[in-house]
């Protein structure tokens, strides 16, 4: 294979996985978490995790899976749902709008 060749071959792969990216990004449904709460994000489904940051009031938060925990009472009732929204960062799925009592979204590995 020429350099051309393999160049061309290197560009295609990269827009495939941009478009697979992309489309990753925007699949993700984002919630509203509960109005007039700024809500804890931990580093694990428990509030027995150190806190990593705060989400403002008036966040949306993507959940990109869930896991079992701590049950937690909040503005949207009590459960044991936990929501990573990003790498090493859970809220309690009692913050968050989601329309649902159960998982809005694949269970966390």
């Amino acid at each position: 294979m020429g350099t051309e060749d393999k160049q061309a071959t290197a560009g295609a792969t990269a827009d495939v996985l941009a478009d697979v990216s992309a489309t990753a990004t925007s699949a993700v449904k984002r919630y509203a978490i509960a109005p007039g709460y700024r809500v804890n994000v931990r580093s694990g489904p428990s509030t027995q995790y150190p806190i990593v940051r705060s989400l403002a009031a008036g966040s949306t938060v993507p959940i990109h899976c869930q896991k079992p925990g701590e049950w937690v009472s909040g503005p949207y009732g009590t459960t044991n749902l936990w929501d990573n929204i990003a790498p090493g960062e859970y809220v309690s799925d009692a913050y968050v709008k989601t329309g649902s009592d159960g998982y809005v979204a694949p269970r966390c590995a």
